[in-house]
């Protein structure tokens, strides 16, 4: 009976230890879970794979190159947000810019070439790593009022 209590109490901790934190389950809303990249090597690839052309990222302003896009693209990313996107709404946006582009605004003249979005297809050039630690990366750089408020 002792062996029974002891695989017991080691099976409840492995549950909870696989339970995901609130944290995640906020990033993963809907049941989309990415597991969790690398944020130094997300930082890396993305100016490997030159986003810093169209984009600025919170907090790293002085850190990366200016944007080079002509017209500018003027597209942020990070910064303080009434939510932190999910993992799904970030991976969309990387593997499929088209997907949220709201027509007649003033800023689709910015990120539209012709029908598409000017921002590089990178699904056959990017790794899936790099594609988790982008991801990674970029929830770092965003501040919730949730998060401020802690």
């Amino acid at each position: 009976m002792k062996g029974f209590a002891t695989i017991a109490i080691v099976l409840v901790a492995v549950v909870a230890a696989c339970r995901p934190s609130e944290e995640s389950q906020a990033r993963s809303s809907r049941g989309f879970a990415l597991p969790e990249g690398d944020a130094h090597r997300g930082k890396e690839a993305f100016v490997e794979l030159r986003c810093t052309t169209c984009h600025l990222v919170a907090g790293l302003e002085d850190e990366f190159p200016r944007p080079t896009a002509t017209p500018m693209v003027d597209v942020k990313l990070g910064g303080l947000a009434m939510r932190e996107p999910t993992d799904g709404e970030l991976l969309t946006s990387i593997v499929n810019p088209n997907h949220r582009i709201y027509p007649g605004s003033e800023e689709r003249e910015k990120i539209m070439s012709g029908s598409e979005s000017r921002m590089a297809n990178l699904r056959e050039v990017m790794t899936v790593q790099q594609l988790l630690d982008l991801v990674t990366f970029l929830h770092d750089r965003y501040q919730t009022t949730r998060s401020q408020q802690r």
